[in-house]
């Protein structure tokens, strides 16, 4: 596979994963929700019965975020592959510089005085 068409393919994946978790999280309701429908908010996780909801949503937050790392992994790929390219294609590599010892300078022994 062209590794352009790779990388626009996990790029496009790895933003709607992004997207999907932010939209998952901002759903959910956190653990100290489901206190006030113990004193009468008896309308609360109707839509997907008493708990099916949040194992359901946080199932598919758990999948797509482990998606969102794969394709973290496939654009550190990705970016490993350009750069050898580039050094295959001659690009000057940088070499190490000597560092050389400067001299020590003694301070004077007297400072004079104004």
């Amino acid at each position: 596979m062209d590794l352009d068409l790779f990388e626009q393919l996990v790029l496009v994946i790895h933003v709607v994963a992004a997207l999907a978790v932010i939209g998952l999280v901002l759903i959910q309701q956190g653990k100290g929700a489901d206190m006030g429908s113990g004193f009468g908010g008896g309308a609360s996780n109707t839509v997907f019965g008493s708990a099916g909801a949040g194992n359901f949503l946080t199932r598919l937050t758990t999948w797509i975020a482990i998606a969102f790392f794969v394709t973290s992994f496939g654009l550190a790929y990705v970016a490993k592959q350009r750069s050898e390219m580039l050094i295959d294609q001659g690009m000057p590599q940088i070499e190490a510089v000597e560092v050389l010892e400067t001299p020590e300078v003694s301070a004077p022994s007297e400072i004079p005085e104004l």
